[in-house]
């Protein structure tokens, strides 16, 4: 017989299970599709996740219901289901779960904007679609409300009231997404947040989602004083910031490094620990077997299998390239090309980044690159920055351009704007998920992706608009490209960057590679393509630095023997000198035989990557020489 969960967790800390949407996509459900459904059509697909979760530890799961609402569900014509689908899902977790393992029914946010404007959807409106969604959930037989992945608060609080008045005194978990600085989009501090959920009937109150565990880290931080008055507090994160591939959402925060970062925040009051997107079984076992939580079911361990890689596929034919473009064919013979990357502010201030870019140029850089808004963080326009730069430190610049936050339209303008602001270098991406911004309301774009923005600025190259008409001038741009290596399996990224090449890449800069041997294989397994690839250096900071990228950063990984050395030393300071010896000694061994350096400076701080520059500068390294070929 389960003791009361209210009565439980004031004693003990409690396991919820992992991700279900990302979950249930690695298994082979296609993305985007409506998994709520599936309580109906596929029950027993549904009923064998919460038996792998419990298998793995799990004290407490959810149920199958997040987005089984009147508002999401009328996407699909089902709003009239929504009473059955949520029973199902009830029952289905209840059965599942036995006699010891909790049932939280997952209740999401409607999907409607917030602050509501348009009059034609009512405050009553929301309340009544809650209300038949927990009722149901109730009737299920589930042991607690969990409303989770809310982003602004007046729909939470307005989701607690209808669960106060339907939901049968069941305990009240509300979670809400705090993405950047412990608090939400809209900037109101998580424990203004926290509090007010506690007045409106909460009884446990956290987060969930976001960006990744160093981000709801530093949301519980702001919790503490709640703690402090021994208020139970939940953490749900995601494992990492995802990365597309293919049609996939890839999470990278490995298992370990997770259950670390969850034994971090049960130091700091939560008592209501499991995973979001991305997580999966094998993650909710790492966290039993580190947090040393009691096994409620006597079942064995689950093994998780990865999901296979999908086919890439074949590459169009390769459009006419017109010369290297303007930066590549200017760079100075006879020297390492070196790029630094400087990320323009979140505010307007710019002094900053122009005294760094002027410092660089005086150093030897011979091009600044600039980001555009990275990770969907809002930052000052590019375009402008890149100008100002040009104008004001001498120096080249390779601008970054993502298809997130323009249609086809506004891309052509920009690629255009470049072009008469002096701009000689893009580098084409997809760009980070919107999902992951911090700003309200914003949603990804994605006319094209990085393969088709590459063939629109070689179309420009060639004098034409993506309509195929004359723009009377052809620009002369230095088409960049991104590139993920994986030595274990590069196959997949390798296709890509074949079918860049064949759209109109020049050059490529790739993700941080921390290893010698990893570099030579890059260039070995690429030196089929006529693309300078210019290997990514990111100097490590601190062993808590390297283990935040290398488990929560798409496309970085650092080899474990790295991650050990810097945690052999207790001061940070002598972390931080060993990182940047071990970088002084890798820009070494790569810079006689790569094309050249791409050298991103941590937290932008641009004095760490001109020491390098200098470095490379004062011992006169050539690279391959295939830059000054023309």
């Amino acid at each position: 017989m389960k003791i009361k969960f209210a009565d439980y967790i004031k004693e003990h800390v409690i396991l919820g299970d992992g991700a279900f949407g990302t979950y249930l996509y690695e298994k082979g459900i296609d993305f985007g599709r409506n998994i709520d459904l599936l309580n109906l059509k596929n029950p027993e697909l549904i009923y064998s996740v919460h038996e792998e979760y419990i298998r793995a530890g799990s004290q407490l799961i959810e149920t199958n219901t997040f987005g089984a609402n009147s508002f999401k569900l009328q996407k699909a014509g089902k709003e009239e289901q929504v009473g059955e689908i949520n029973l199902a899902g009830a029952r289905l977790a209840v059965k599942a779960a036995g006699h010891e393992v909790y049932v939280a029914g997952s209740v999401g946010p409607t999907g409607v904007e917030f602050p509501m404007i348009s009059g034609e959807i009512t405050l009553d409106d929301i309340k009544a679609s809650f209300a038949a969604q927990i009722s149901a959930l109730v009737e299920g037989g589930v042991d607690l409300l969990i409303l989770e992945t809310f982003t602004h608060l007046e729909e939470i609080l307005l989701a607690i009231e209808t669960a106060r008045q339907v939901g049968s005194g069941l305990p009240i978990v509300a979670q809400m997404v705090y993405p950047s600085q412990g608090g939400t989009a809209r900037g109101v501090d998580a424990l203004t947040c926290a509090r007010a959920a506690l007045s409106a009937g909460a009884m446990v109150v956290g987060t969930n989602c976001g960006r990744g565990v160093d981000a709801m880290s530093m949301a519980i931080g702001h919790l503490l004083p709640l703690a402090e008055e021994h208020v139970p507090l939940s953490a749900f994160p995601n494992a990492g910031l995802p990365e597309v591939m293919g049609h996939r959402m890839v999470y990278p925060a490995q298992p370990s490094y997770m259950a670390r970062r969850a034994a971090e925040m049960l130091k700091m009051g939560v008592r209501l620990i499991g995973g979001c997107c991305g997580t999966t079984p094998a993650h909710i076992h790492e966290f039993r077997k580190t947090l040393k939580l009691r096994h409620k079911k006597g079942l064995s361990s689950v093994t998780v299998s990865a999901s296979p890689q999908e086919t890439a596929a074949a590459a169009p034919a390769a459009m006419k390239k017109i010369g290297r473009g303007a930066f590549l064919d200017n760079l100075q013979p006879g020297r390492l090309p070196v790029l630094v990357e400087l990320d323009p502010p979140t505010h307007l201030d710019i002094d900053n980044v122009l005294v760094g870019a002027r410092s660089l140029a005086a150093s030897g850089v011979d091009a600044v690159t600039l980001g555009e808004n990275p990770l969907a963080i809002l930052r000052a326009g590019n375009i402008a920055l890149a100008h100002r730069i040009r104008e004001e430190a001498g120096v080249q610049v390779v601008m970054h351009q993502t298809c997130r936050d323009q249609n086809a339209l506004g891309l052509q303008a920009h690629i255009m704007a470049a072009h008469i602001l002096g701009i000689e270098a893009i580098l084409a991406v997809t760009g980070d998920s919107a999902s992951l911004t911090d700003q309200p309301g914003v949603s990804g774009v994605f006319d094209v992706n990085s393969l088709g923005l590459i063939r629109m600025i070689s179309q420009f190259n060639q004098g034409l608009n993506m309509a195929g008409r004359s723009v009377k001038l052809p620009t002369r741009f230095s088409i960049g490209a991104a590139f993920s290596f994986n030595n274990a399996n590069p196959t997949l990224q390798i296709t890509r960057l074949e079918r860049k090449a064949a759209q109109g890449a020049h050059f490529v800069m790739t993700q941080p590679l921390f290893t010698k041997n990893e570099v030579e294989a890059m260039v070995e397994r690429t030196s089929h393509l006529n693309l300078l690839i210019f290997p990514g250096i990111f100097p490590l900071i601190s062993a808590r630095n390297a283990d935040f990228l290398h488990n929560e950063v798409p496309g970085i990984s650092i080899p474990a023997e790295i991650r050990k050395k810097l945690w052999s030393y207790e001061d940070v300071a002598d972390q931080r000198k060993a990182a940047m010896e071990f970088t002084e000694k890798l820009v070494a061994d790569l810079a006689p035989f790569v094309d050249g350096l791409y050298l991103i400076s941590p937290l932008n701080k641009w004095e760490i990557a001109e020491k390098f520059v200098k470095q490379i500068r004062q011992a006169g390294w050539q690279g391959s020489g295939r830059a000054a070929v023309r």
